[in-house]
């Protein structure tokens, strides 16, 4: 796996993390009891926890990275053609 491979797998996989992690544990203004201001969403989350949502999707994402490098490294799995 080249250095450019390696960057592009890994970007793809933080996006994947990071997408699936964005619904958990955000709640809209009417399950927590608020209403929402006038011209917001009235779905939109109260608090959406970006930052840890960031890390984790960091942390994760260099996990599986791992274990996708170790994959490839290890010829269990191939991305080259023959």
């Amino acid at each position: 796996m080249t250095w450019t491979s390696g960057i592009v797998v890994y970007v793809i996989i933080w996006w994947l993390v990071f997408f699936i992690s964005l619904p958990i544990g955000v709640r809209p203004p009417h399950e927590v009891g608020e209403v929402a201001e006038p011209g917001h969403e009235a779905g939109a989350p109260v608090r959406p926890h970006l930052p840890i949502k960031v890390l984790a999707a960091t942390l994760i994402a260099a996990a599986f990275w791992g274990v996708a490098y170790w994959m490839i490294t290890a010829k269990i799995i191939s991305i080259r053609n023959g």
